[in-house]
Parts: structure tokens; C-alpha cells; sequence
């Protein structure tokens, strides 16, 4: 009789802290957690944009000031960082939500292109709006 041959199963292990930094996650598994750390990042900032918001329309003055302050090469850098956040958020939003309502968009292939749109498409926004902010244009 022929014998069967079975083939191994794959073994995952929990990784290490130590292991993190040398570990090759897919484009799928990037855009996961980076929309949990988007996500986490808007929820921790809200009351500061809030603020911001508030005192750029309480009054000329304010908004004059709050003009001032956002000229700052480092409040610019945040507001990079926040736009970026919510970009990639929105994008991986809407990427998850196609995924739910679309289920041939649930394979591997799809996955990764879908996740490198969102990666790509997210980074080229923010950029314009660098751009926008340092007055390239």
C-alpha cells in the first residue's frame, strides 16, 4: 500500500519582545495594527484639537494667536501626524467595511493590494498636506 504523506503543519509560537524587531508581519497585519495605533492616537488627542478648534473661533484675536501658534515648525510636525492618523484611519475603515460587506475581497491576495492601497494612499495625502502646510503650494 501506498503510504501517505502528511504534510506539516505550520507551528505558531508566541513571540518575544526581544523577537518583535525582526519579525515580518504581512501588509494586512501592518494596516491592522496601525488603525488600532491611528485610532488610539485620535481618541488621546481629541481634547487638544477640540481646544484648538474652540480657540480658533472664539474671536479674531484667538484665531490670530492660534495662527501664530500653528506657524511653529512642531505644532506643524503634530498636525502631520494627526492628519496621518486620520487618514489611515478613515482608509482602513473603509477598507475593513468593504472586506465585511464584500467577501470575495477576503482572500490573500486581496488582502495584501488592499492593504498596500491603504499604506500608499494614506502616506500620498499626507504628504499633500505637508506640503500645504510648509506652503509648497
Amino acid at each position: 500500500m501506498a503510504e501517505v504523506v502528511k504534510k506539516e503543519r505550520p507551528v505558531y509560537r508566541n513571540i518575544g519582545i526581544g523577537q518583535i524587531v525582526s519579525y515580518r508581519l504581512p501588509p494586512a497585519g501592518i494596516v491592522s495594527i496601525l488603525h488600532r495605533i491611528s485610532g488610539a492616537l485620535m481618541f488621546l488627542l481629541l481634547p487638544f484639537v477640540l481646544y484648538l478648534f474652540e480657540q480658533s473661533l472664539t474671536s479674531e484675536i484667538s484665531f490670530l494667536t492660534f495662527k501664530s501658534v500653528v506657524s511653529n515648525g512642531f505644532v506643524k510636525l503634530v498636525l502631520i501626524v494627526l492628519s496621518w492618523g486620520f487618514l489611515h484611519h478613515l482608509l482602513a475603515g473603509v477598507r475593513h467595511l468593504r472586506m465585511d460587506t464584500n467577501h470575495d475581497l477576503v482572500t490573500k491576495e486581496r488582502g495584501r493590494s488592499s492593504a498596500l492601497v491603504v499604506l500608499v494612499l494614506s502616506l500620498l495625502l499626507t504628504a499633500a498636506i505637508a506640503l500645504k502646510l510648509f506652503g509648497a503650494f
